[in-house]
């Protein structure tokens, strides 16, 4: 039985308009009922609905990773450049990133496309952490 297109954008589109509690809440209903663990969703809503606990699983097996900016190098404009292609922030809003190093140019991101920021600004004379 497949979805069509459109109940899934209906879908969606409800999931967008929920409050991070009402979402919580929507993750514990959905295991309950079909009997498994949303790990990464778990971990995402765990600070703001209190369930600290749920976030242990997560730790065993780290799917989702941090670029950290930690030192721009000699090349500040190229690191902006690359910084702006990689987040699609605007000139500012990269070049503030940039100077304010160390600081986060992504989070979330899965081990592959880390690894890929990582390149790319190490490119340019960047220093980059992984976390």
């Amino acid at each position: 039985m497949a979805v069509g297109q459109e109940k899934l954008e209906e879908i969606i589109q409800a999931i967008e308009q929920m409050t991070v509690l009402e979402l919580s809440q929507l993750v514990k209903a959905l295991e309950e009922r079909f009997g498994v663990t949303a790990a990464p969703v778990a971990v995402a809503a765990a600070p703001a609905a209190g369930a600290a606990p749920a976030a242990a699983p997560a730790e065993e097996e780290k799917t989702e990773f941090d670029v950290i900016l930690s030192d721009v190098g000699p090349n500040k404009i190229q690191v902006i450049k690359v910084v702006r292609e990689l987040t699609q922030l605007g000139l500012k809003e990269a070049k503030d990133l940039v100077e304010a190093a160390p600081k986060p140019v992504k989070q979330g991101v899965s081990k592959q496309e880390a690894e890929t920021i990582k390149q790319k600004l190490e490119a340019v004379g960047a220093k980059v952490e992984i976390k």
